[in-house]
């Protein structure tokens, strides 16, 4: 800081007065796009003309209380200005350390929704604001994809701690499934050229393995494994959609692949391609009874010793899904009466019964279980008049 400015303000202080020398710091400080001297400045100019302390960096409960709300607008209006001067600087991560200290995201989620970043720029801050601190997520998550890849993409959204709505997880699970079925699709036409002399017509990954049975010949695969494993199970998160179609098609690609290269999952999804071709044609609404028939068997067939009651779980959610819940509990009634409600991937056999309404259930479930609480519970609910 040139030193000019010191003896600038202590003029300006003798010859004008408290006001005018902060009117003063003010200005030098924005022209020298000292931004964040520059909020520090205001809450100074504002302390001021409250006839309090004048350091900024005081807390605000210190002051007197008829001061408060006054002097809490005005930080509110200095970390807008703050954040705004940053903005039109295209210093994102700065203008977001004031907004975000005011709860107000807004500004910066629309710059980030028209920025292009640059070809070679580092986007891991913007990234760390649009996804992971919920600005901007869907953004953000393509960011990952174009700028860190599939492997990447798929570790962040594989995380349990992500804050996101079930919309933008949705958003995030179309675009991975989009990105996967881009690429091999990419893979398989350029495979065929080179074999058959000329591009395919065939467009779609189902048409173009459809008796091309050489493609898979040598134990051959065209696509990264692990990101097609992984891809397809987040499939099961989707609500019918063209992805969704996507997804299907990914697993009649894994179900031609050699065994040698399909790890066995857990029941029911042991034979995993097949059984997730399956779920995923049940929420697209093809073949649904003989789909539920297929996970049924999978949990009648459940050795409770050593597979346990997820498939249970699975078919409880599955039919949850199909707004069936009065199967879901019959489900759960038959095969969950025993299981420990926090180990469950499904709603409790309680919440089923206020579900449906079916608070009989609930009591002889009690009862089997030694429950007195929720037997009396239950008991009670079903003598209320129902709604």
């Amino acid at each position: 800081m040139d030193p000019v400015i010191f003896d600038e303000l202590e003029r300006t202080l003798v010859a004008e007065g408290p006001e005018a020398a902060a009117r003063c710091l003010c200005d030098r400080l924005r022209g020298n796009k000292d931004y964040a001297s520059l909020f520090y400045a205001l809450l100074v100019q504002k302390r001021q003309q409250l006839g309090v302390s004048p350091i900024p960096t005081g807390p605000a409960a210190d002051l007197p209380e008829t001061t408060h709300d006054e002097y809490e607008e005005a930080i509110r209006q200095a970390g807008r200005l703050v954040g705004e001067l940053y903005l039109q600087e295209d210093l994102l991560p700065q203008a977001w350390l004031y907004f975000r200290m005011l709860n107000e995201p807004e500004p910066v989620r629309r710059v980030l929704d028209a920025y292009e970043p640059k070809e070679d720029e580092d986007m891991q801050s913007l990234v760390q604001i649009a996804f992971y601190e919920g600005v901007h997520p869907r953004k953000g998550f393509d960011w990952i994809l174009q700028r860190f890849g599939l492997c990447n993409a798929i570790t962040t959204l594989s995380s349990q701690e992500l804050p996101h709505t079930p919309e933008v997880r949705q958003y995030c699970f179309q675009a991975l499934v989009r990105a996967l079925y881009a690429e091999l699709r990419e893979r398989l036409t350029a495979e065929i050229e080179r074999h058959e002399g000329s591009s395919p017509a065939e467009k779609s990954i189902r048409q173009l393995i459809a008796g091309r049975d050489w493609l898979f010949g040598d134990d051959s695969y065209h696509i990264d494994l692990s990101h097609l494993s992984s891809v397809v199970q987040m499939s099961m998160h989707l609500t019918p959609c063209p992805e969704l179609e996507m997804a299907r098609e990914l697993c009649d690609y894994g179900q031609r692949l050699s065994g040698r290269f399909v790890s066995p999952g857990d029941p029911p999804f042991e034979d995993q391609y097949r059984a997730i071709g399956i779920y995923l044609a049940i929420l697209a609404g093809d073949n649904v009874e003989e789909g539920l028939d297929y996970f049924r068997q999978q949990a009648e067939q459940a050795d409770p010793e050593t597979v346990g009651t997820y498939p249970a779980q699975v078919l409880v959610n599955l039919l949850l899904r199909l707004e069936r819940p009065t199967e879901a509990l019959a489900v759960a009634r038959k095969y969950l009466a025993t299981a420990d409600n926090r180990q469950l991937s499904c709603p409790s056999i309680v919440e089923l019964c206020q579900k449906v309404g079916d608070y009989r259930t609930l009591a002889e479930v009690a009862r089997e279980q030694g429950d007195l609480v929720h037997f009396l519970a239950g008991l009670l609910a079903q003598s209320q008049p129902q709604s």
